[in-house]
């Protein structure tokens, strides 16, 4: 887990600001910038670079080191504070508070502006870059990719792809987007793993789910990666979440990716509830109906 920077926000200065900057537009040349550049990308003097590198250092915010010259990076933690100052720049949070979840490629907090919200770091990349560089779509072959870049790349991604499907869909309301980092709505109700439903509710939520997935389908999209980590489940209904592995239904291997996602959410019901969904329901029929659009309920199916 990546650690808050929040708490370093009244401690920086906006020359330190300058100097994080101007390491971040370093790195899309290089991994690691050399000293000598860093006067021109961040636009302060040699004396200036170098104190304000002393305290990004000290402060774990960028990382130092000498190969055939001395050369910095910017640690994912220069990168949270960065996108988070944009964001309390353009008042779209005011307050930062407890942390919601933290997974594998994400690090999601509470925050607040008007109401509460919730602020998620992308980190695809940061540990596995090669195997998520080879395996998502908005990576490129013709510039200098990074952890950095991937992350972004992934934030960008999921947001577009909210403002797309929202409301038609129901997933998180997009409030803003800043480098890696994403704000919205903060989600109500219980994660559907952490969920036991009543026998009555089974079927019910159930088709819930896989209308959302039939609406995301004639929006446009397939999830791709669905399963009950990623919805929530409230008395509202149900919520899905965590878009950025999204494909167009005109991708290639969308009813590849469709049908995956639909036997991962009937095989989970099956596995948690085998008494309340019918032997006679299969995920390809779910899949072929959501696909040729006739889909109206699991037991039509």
């Amino acid at each position: 887990m990546v650690r808050n920077v929040a708490g370093l926000l009244p401690e920086l200065e906006t020359e330190d600001f300058y100097l994080l900057s101007g390491v971040e537009q370093g790195m899309r040349f290089s991994e690691w910038v050399q000293r000598e550049k860093l006067p021109k990308f961040s636009s302060l003097t040699e004396e200036e670079v170098d104190y304000r590198l002393e305290r990004c250092l000290k402060r774990g915010l960028v990382e130092k080191k000498t190969i055939q010259y001395e050369g910095y990076t910017l640690q994912f933690e220069g990168y949270d504070i960065l996108a988070l100052r944009a964001l309390v720049e353009q008042d779209t949070i005011s307050e930062f508070g407890s942390p919601l979840g933290v997974g594998k490629e994400s690090d999601v907090y509470e925050v607040k502006s008007y109401k509460p919200h919730a602020l998620k770091y992308h980190r695809e990349g940061y540990t596995n870059f090669r195997e998520v560089h080879k395996e998502r779509d908005y990576t490129s072959d013709n510039e200098h990719v990074s952890w950095m870049y991937t992350a972004r790349k992934a934030a960008e991604r999921e947001y577009d792809i909210l403002e797309e499907l929202y409301p038609d869909v129901s997933v998180p309301r997009p409030i803003g987007q800043n480098r890696h980092a994403i704000v919205m709505e903060k989600m109500d109700g219980v994660e559907l793993s952490r969920t036991k439903l009543e026998d009555a509710q089974v079927l019910g939520v159930l088709d819930l789910l896989v209308r959302e997935v039939a609406r995301a389908y004639e929006e446009g999209y397939v999830h791709a990666d669905m399963s009950e980590y990623n919805v929530f489940v409230s008395e509202a209904g149900v919520k899905v979440f965590d878009w950025p592995q999204a494909v167009p239904t005109d991708h290639e291997n969308a009813d590849e990716f469709l049908r995956r996602d639909l036997t991962n959410i009937v095989g989970y019901f099956r596995r948690k509830y085998p008494k309340h969904v019918p032997d006679e329901l299969e995920s390809d029929d779910v899949a072929e109906s959501v696909a040729d659009g006739s889909f109206e309920t699991v037991t039509d199916v």
